[in-house]
């Protein structure tokens, strides 16, 4: 009983507009996902170059002036931006488009 629903299911999903709204939904969840990871990997590697200028910094004159935090995550926060939001709306484009054409055929 338990498989035969779940054979239903999955021959559900084989249909051409439910398998279409699936993938679409997988495509989306697939941008969401690659816009948080580079959002993510830009804002570390930024701050992982702030601790290091402002070792130098301390290294170089220790009574001199700190490096601002905010000089390195600012720009970082901007280009994280303009970076995640590219990758994700090109991996969204190409996905969603190729389901149309695919939904098509």
């Amino acid at each position: 009983m338990l498989i035969a629903a779940a054979r239903r299911r999955v021959t559900a999903l084989r249909q051409p507009v439910p398998a279409a709204r699936l993938a679409r939904a997988l495509w989306i969840a697939w941008a969401i996902i690659v816009w948080n990871v580079v959002f993510d990997r830009v804002i570390v590697v930024a701050g992982r170059s702030y601790i290091t200028a402002a070792r130098r910094a301390v290294d170089a004159n220790p009574s001199g002036p700190l490096v601002n935090m905010d000089d390195w995550m600012r720009p970082a926060v901007t280009r994280g931006l303009w970076l995640a939001t590219a990758s994700a709306g090109a991996i969204l484009v190409i996905g969603l488009v190729t389901v149309h054409f695919a939904r098509k055929r």
